[in-house]
């Protein structure tokens, strides 16, 4: 697991920076393009309609370079096309660029072979993966065991509850709509105040990868790290980053 004390994006930028010098790409004509994706490009027809990209709460981006596809979920959708020092000399102030960033990430480390399933998975394929991902943590931990999904999820806490039941499942989440509402039988929880809670009373925890562009996951690292918790990242948005991090991921179906 990452060392929490160094900054997270300092060690993400040094590691990018040095795989696209040595890639010979740090001056490449080649330009990236960024760009806000439709619904139904990001995750095409779906059964389910409470998922966060149905309801406009949050936009994928998408990074293209060289024939090669990264995305990123993020709440501050920005479009670019530059070359990839441009990206490299972001800031990483804002969510915007750190959705650039991590999509770009994404992308390049796609083509160079670093990274897998960086694309989101359409049509049936969330659910079908938010059951692959209860199943997996439930036959790892057990189905007494309780979970934590920080991150509202529709698919993966109906799953999870589903297994483990509604009462050994603890969510969290940043959006004040979500918060207090009770949906699948688990309340959802503030996670301003209550991620910490959470954490202690979980046994495992699942957390959206898009936790690596709002700027919330070295957070989650330190609270695992802390009371001694199994953190697990579902999605694509996290791929290149948990390959040079060293994060375990959960992701079945993206491509």
């Amino acid at each position: 697991m990452v060392v929490v004390e160094i900054d997270m994006y300092h060690q993400l930028k040094k590691s990018f920076g040095e795989l696209v010098v040595k890639a010979g790409l740090a001056e490449s004509k080649i330009s990236v393009t960024a760009r806000k994706l439709s619904i139904e490009e990001a995750i095409g027809k779906t059964e389910r309609k409470d998922f966060p990209l149905l309801q406009g709460k949050e936009s994928l981006m998408q990074a293209e370079f060289m024939g090669a596809v990264g995305q990123a979920f993020t709440d501050m959708p920005a479009n670019f096309r530059g070359q990839i020092k441009d990206i490299l000399n972001l800031e990483m102030n804002r969510n915007s660029d750190r959705a650039l960033f991590i999509a770009t990430l994404n992308a390049v480390m796609r083509h160079l072979g670093k990274a897998d399933r960086t694309i989101h998975c359409k049509n049936s394929e969330p659910e079908m993966c938010s059951m692959k991902i209860a199943q997996t943590i439930t036959e790892k931990f057990g189905i007494e065991k309780t979970i934590g999904v920080v991150g509202f999820q529709p698919a993966i806490i109906d799953n999870c509850a589903k297994i483990v039941t509604p009462k050994n499942v603890r969510v969290v989440d940043l959006d004040k709509d979500n918060i207090g509402k009770t949906i699948y039988g688990v309340l959802i929880q503030d996670g301003f105040t209550t991620t910490e809670k959470l954490f202690e009373e979980c046994d495992v925890v699942l957390a959206t990868g898009s936790t690596i562009v709002n700027d919330t996951l070295k957070t989650l690292l330190a609270l695992a790290e802390k009371h001694g918790k199994p953190l697990y990242l579902f999605g694509t948005t996290i791929a290149g980053a948990a390959e040079i991090l060293k994060l375990k991921r959960l992701c079945f179906y993206g491509a």
